[in-house]
């Protein structure tokens, strides 16, 4: 399979100002991400979507691509739209969104999000959940949860916790990943679509798909991908790559 991924990254962050180019043991942090979604099997090319010279300028200057894409985009995966028209990709070709706070994403989660799109030719669309295992992590509305169907397609996503055990049983809550996985042809027509109106209360871009009616098939991976939303969350990551750097 053939694999292009786009991370889109603005500067202009409401919670942490400049995110992408936080420094992480020495290197932006938009980096790490772009060197560990490019070990994922198959990928071809990895490139950064932005509106910001300044973080256009830190990825060249490491080697990276960049491409320019419209300040007033909507969310991120639009943002992905823009830079994939901008290089040429087909309609058949496999896009990655990988948003760019995750400077610890496990490489085989890509490859892993990517396989139900080559099973089903009908599919346009697919992302990675994880089940919770912190448990402060069910309330912080900075990791967002789903449930799913029976055939693995998401029902809803939400900042609250949810599905809500009215009697007290046991649950397993899933985590949303921040990368999907699109056909080119269906990002398209995603870009197309007005915004919904789930969409702009939770302010998660994937319900946008699920208000219009299409699916949205979520692979369980059993490795997780802590996100910097916060200063401190990029502390976290840098005693997390200090103790157990990776092995390439």
């Amino acid at each position: 399979m053939s694999l292009y991924v786009i991370i889109p990254a603005r500067y202009g962050s409401t919670r942490f100002p400049g995110k992408p180019l936080v420094s992480i043991n020495g290197r932006p942090m938009i980096q790490h991400v772009m060197e560990r979604a490019g070990r994922a099997a198959g990928v071809v090319e990895v490139a950064v979507a932005t509106d910001d010279e300044r973080i256009a300028q830190a990825v060249r200057a490491f080697g990276g691509r960049a491409v320019m894409t419209p300040s007033d985009l909507r969310s991120g995966s639009d943002r992905v739209a823009a830079a994939a028209q901008e290089m040429g990709l087909k309609d058949n070709d496999l896009v990655v969104n990988v948003q760019g706070d995750q400077p610890l994403l496990p490489p085989e989660v890509i490859s892993q999000t990517a396989e139900p799109l080559l099973k089903d030719p009908g599919l346009g669309m697919a992302t990675p959940v994880v089940p919770i295992t912190r448990p402060e992590e069910v309330t912080d509305p900075n990791h967002v949860k789903v449930v799913l169907d029976r055939q693995g397609n998401a029902l809803y996503f939400s900042r609250q916790p949810i599905p809500h055990p009215r009697d007290g049983a046991p649950v397993t809550f899933l985590k949303h990943l921040g990368v999907y996985v699109f056909r080119k042809s269906f990002l398209d027509s995603y870009a197309a679509l007005p915004s919904g109106h789930l969409e702009e209360l939770e302010k998660l871009e994937q319900l946008r798909v699920l208000e219009a009616g299409f699916r949205v098939r979520c692979v369980v991976t059993q490795f997780d991908s802590p996100e910097v939303d916060r200063p401190e969350d990029a502390m976290r990551v840098a005693q997390i790559l200090q103790d157990s750097p990776p092995d390439w």
